[in-house]
């Protein structure tokens, strides 16, 4: 059977950008993804920009209104950061993958006490325990989000 250029041409047309994009998703990190986090009233997207590092943001609250308007972070400790979405909002900063399963060197915001502190991460299949702490880790709490798909 000869195959004509016209049609080696379309099968090439065709076949490379599918590869790419499949090289793509090969390429996504096992973290990246959407989390609940531990008590599943918001999901956090996770994705690795392109500093190379992995950062999160709250893209789905459970409850987004408070008295009929978009909840805010009115708890930041910059005032002019008070009136900014918590919808949208970037929780997790900086982490790098430090090995299989770890992420270090990152932060985690809690827009419930407007407060930042130093973070790890580790994966663990379909859950992510996350360490949030002052100073070191050993004194500090640990919460775990599971996958949501």
């Amino acid at each position: 059977m000869i195959i004509s250029k016209k049609t080696l041409f379309r099968i090439a047309f065709f076949a490379i950008p599918l590869f790419f994009v499949s090289m793509a998703k090969a390429q996504t990190d096992q973290v990246e993804g959407l989390w609940y986090n531990d008590v599943k009233s918001g999901k956090i997207l996770i994705t690795r920009e392109s500093d190379g590092k992995f950062y999160g943001k709250v893209v789905w609250l459970k409850e987004p209104l408070k008295n009929g308007k978009p909840k805010v972070d009115e708890l930041n400790a910059d005032p002019k950061l008070r009136s900014r979405p918590r919808l949208g909002l970037q929780v997790l900063s900086g982490f790098i993958k430090d090995g299989d399963t770890k992420y270090t060197d990152g932060t985690i915001y809690d827009p419930l006490n407007g407060k930042t502190y130093s973070c790890n991460m580790t994966f663990k299949g379909k859950t992510l325990a996350i360490r949030g702490f002052i100073g070191i880790s050993l004194f500090g709490r640990t919460t775990t989000w599971s996958r949501a798909e």
